[in-house]
């Protein structure tokens, strides 16, 4: 083992959280060096994979063009956008993890939300409206909805691209092909990181006073999601980077971590059956996921129903909705949609990607798929049946339900009846597990007696306690980016401190 030059913040990872983690350190002064495992090809995390959707607590459309200055005043008079507060972010948040979240986590999140979005627009990120996925147009004006009106250009690779460009700006080393594989401590206190490095294995130890782990969940270890999770998700699709095997998590309950939030639960979505098993570079932007399914009826092998498929916004279900699909037989369900339906679904059922059967009768689909046929077909005209009038209105909770049925079907129910129809098969993607590390509200990694251990921080998706069961779509790109600047600061002022302490002494 050789010893590497010295540094002052080390940052673990290389993703949203990490790369705003290293560039926050930067401005505090320190002099830091980034870890990816991964070749330069294969860089950037989980966030390269996202969509960009990121959600932020803007108040108004005052404050969105405020980050996104592009917008005139003619196009801001074609807007309608609803406030979007603090205490909506906050509500959302506790609403869809049963009010578990961490409150003092959950109000860092939210508070800092707004001011970290400005703060990565002055280090070059260009955000845009979100009109795909969020907005309709109604009487001429576009309507915005849900709570996510912005996102990345470009999206997550777009994001990644441009904060490797501010990392290179500012002077930030970045090493690829570089995995951490053991902390240094001395007396609790963070001295160094142990590095294999390149594809001959050299280890090389980096003396640093401060390290920042930024480097994922356990979501693409088998072993561990099968331990943690449970056995079944063990055939999950892993719909980000192969590299988030729980390396932080494990390094860091070696020198006396303390284990945070739900460990048993994970961020997972409906994505294509026939998917990459894992994260493919060379096809990013979430281009798998299928997130209509609020218009659709989903069936299993069975030919049965399993959930309420439009019981709240896919916002703020689709998070959970993945092990929905994971229990079924054979890890599978099938999206029904009519003719009525096909041309409102999202664009990623258009991509020459997309796995699909169309048939002209309901019986003929049927027939396509692995399915119990006599089933299926009762289950359609049972939820025929049970459909309610009403005015079907897509872009909002329109109380348009079943009666009689169970699984209801809460909102947008229309009869599956005209022709063609159309069968997408999904299965789930996993994308970040929610168990991690217990973090303070300013990035600080503590013990088991609750203490900061010290010069060990900690941001994005290994900071436990934020969320459990479920997720308000775009938080994780968000929480990345409040917990990797704070991180990066506290690292920076810890070392700076300790440099003062020794030259006082």
């Amino acid at each position: 083992m050789s010893n590497a030059q010295t540094y002052d913040v080390v940052v673990v990872g290389a993703g949203n959280a990490a790369l705003c983690a290293a560039i926050s350190a930067k401005e505090g002064g320190a002099r830091v060096l980034v870890l990816e495992r991964g070749p330069v090809e294969k860089r950037g995390g989980n966030s390269f994979f996202t969509d960009g959707a990121i959600r932020v607590a803007y108040n108004n459309l005052d404050g969105i063009r405020n980050i996104i200055p592009e917008l005139t005043d003619e196009d801001s008079e074609l807007i309608v956008m609803p406030e979007y507060t603090e205490t909506d972010y906050y509500n959302d948040l506790m609403r869809v993890t049963g009010g578990q979240s961490n409150p003092e986590l959950a109000k860092q999140l939210v508070s800092r939300s707004y001011e970290t979005i400005a703060w990565m627009r002055d280090q070059g990120i260009k955000f845009e409206l979100n009109y795909e996925n969020q907005s309709f147009v109604q009487a001429g004006k576009r309507n915005f909805w849900g709570g996510l009106p912005i996102k990345t250009e470009d999206k997550g690779v777009g994001l990644m691209r441009q904060l490797f460009a501010r990392t290179e700006e500012i002077g930030i080393d970045v090493w690829y092909d570089s995995r951490a594989v053991e902390l240094v401590s001395e007396h609790n206190t963070i001295t160094g990181v142990v590095v294999e490095k390149d594809q001959d294995h050299t280890m090389v130890t980096v003396q640093t006073s401060g390290v920042i782990l930024a480097c994922g969940g356990f979501e693409a270890n088998k072993k561990m999601r099968s331990e943690n999770i449970g056995e079944e998700w063990e055939a999950a699709i892993v719909r980000g980077t192969e590299f988030n095997t729980g390396d932080g998590i494990s390094m860091a309950m070696a020198v006396g971590a303390q284990k945070f939030g739900q460990w048993s639960g994970c961020h997972s979505i409906g994505t294509d059956y026939n998917a990459p098993k894992v994260g493919d570079f060379t096809k990013p932007g979430d281009i798998f996921k299928k997130h209509s399914y609020p218009y659709s009826v989903m069936l299993n092998n069975e030919g049965k129903r399993f959930v309420d498929e439009g019981a709240d916004l896919r916002n703020y279900t689709y998070a959970k909705y993945g092990r929905e699909v994971l229990k079924q037989p054979g890890h599978v369900a099938y999206q029904i949609y009519d003719a009525q339906v096909r041309p409102m679904l999202r664009k990623e059922y258009d991509l020459e990607e997309a796995t699909f059967y169309k048939a002209d009768t309901l019986g003929e689909l049927a027939s396509l798929l692995p399915v119990n046929q006599t089933q299926f077909l009762k289950t359609i005209e049972e939820y025929n049946s049970a459909v309610q009038d009403g005015e079907y209105r897509p872009a909002e909770k329109d109380g348009k339900g079943t009666k009689g049925i169970t699984p209801p079907k809460s909102n947008w129910a229309l009869r599956i009846e005209q022709g063609p129809f159309y069968a997408f098969p999904v299965t789930c993607g996993i994308t970040f597990s929610f168990g991690g590390l217990h973090v303070d509200t300013t990035g600080h990694v503590l013990d088991k007696e609750e203490q900061p251990i010290k010069g060990l921080f900690a941001a994005g998706e290994m900071i436990g306690g934020i969320f459990y069961e479920n997720y308000p779509g775009g938080s994780g790109l968000m929480s990345g980016a409040v917990f990797g600047k704070l991180a990066g600061s506290s690292a920076a002022r810890y070392t700076q401190e300790k440099v003062e302490t020794i030259n006082n002494h």
